[in-house]
């Protein structure tokens, strides 16, 4: 029984009453990088398409491979507070059909902005295989029927 008192007192914590005499969530306590990482890689697995998995997969896995050396305690934080509210959307699909926050791309850098443009040609470029594997797929099948 000693053990779970140390897990109850942080879900305690997590929570303060509020003014409608409700339990709202406290601040986001951040995660360890493995931790979350390993959370994102689940999160993947289980929420996303397989294609959409794959691109986040391994999106995921060079993000945390370039910060692994990075010392400055601001950008740790920045980084990981990102990491883990991209992994709360896709655990709770309110990621879709979503846009991209315009103070966000506002700050990025053009480094930052370089990698995003990557990524959608990214996408696109799985996007228009995915048609064209589709497209031949059904062109067979209308090819056997006849």
């Amino acid at each position: 029984m000693l053990a779970l008192r140390p897990t109850l007192r942080r879900h305690a914590a997590a929570l303060t009453p509020s003014k409608d005499h409700g339990m709202t969530p406290g601040p986001l306590a951040l995660l360890p990088p493995i931790y979350l990482y390993r959370r994102l890689l689940r999160a993947h697995r289980k929420h996303l398409p397989q294609e959409m998995r794959l691109l986040g997969d391994e999106y995921v896995k060079a993000e945390f491979r370039a910060h692994r050396s990075v010392d400055n305690p601001a950008h740790l934080i920045g980084f990981l507070t990102e990491w883990q509210l991209y992994a709360q959307k896709i655990e709770g699909n309110s990621w879709v059909g979503e846009k991209l926050d315009k103070g966000k791309v506002e700050k990025m850098s053009d480094e930052q902005i370089g990698q995003l443009y990557e990524l959608m040609q990214a996408i696109q470029k799985r996007g228009t295989e995915g048609d064209l594997e589709d497209g031949e797929n059904s062109g067979e099948s209308g090819h056997k029927s006849q």
